[in-house]
């Protein structure tokens, strides 16, 4: 990828907004299988947390939310290689989630919500994908 005019280059990281940082990490670590990069304290008392969902390149920090923080539409999509099978996952593990959108020429998809009402998004993508 070349740099733009600025010399940025991609994306590393995106936060998410938490109130509780150990039932976010809890949550994002044991629930949803994501690999923990970091978990260390910062110099005002709270912890920069970061999560890797996969082999991607981007990363996933868990921010402590101000109180003017709002949530509602979906600011994350991640991917998956079986929507079925991640649907079917988060469902067993009791999370919030809504039916998988199944639209002419686009990948399955469905919508979740973590304990702190951030709503996300899993995507599939590849050839499973490709066939449906």
């Amino acid at each position: 990828m070349s740099p733009t005019k600025t010399g940025i280059t991609g994306v590393r990281t995106v936060s998410i907004p938490v109130d509780d940082q150990d039932a976010a990490l809890h949550f994002y670590a044991e629930t949803l299988g994501f690999t923990v990069l970091r978990d260390n304290p910062t110099p005002k008392g709270g912890r920069w947390i970061e999560l890797a969902p996969g082999a991607d390149q981007v990363i996933v920090t868990l921010e402590p939310a101000g109180p003017d923080v709002t949530r509602g539409a979906i600011g994350i999509r991640f991917t998956t290689d079986d929507a079925e099978a991640a649907h079917a996952m988060l469902e067993e593990a009791g999370v919030d989630t809504d039916e998988i959108l199944r639209w002419p020429g686009v990948p399955p998809m469905f919508a979740f919500r973590d304990p702190d009402g951030n709503a996300l998004s899993i995507t599939e993508t590849g050839i499973t994908s490709a066939r449906r």
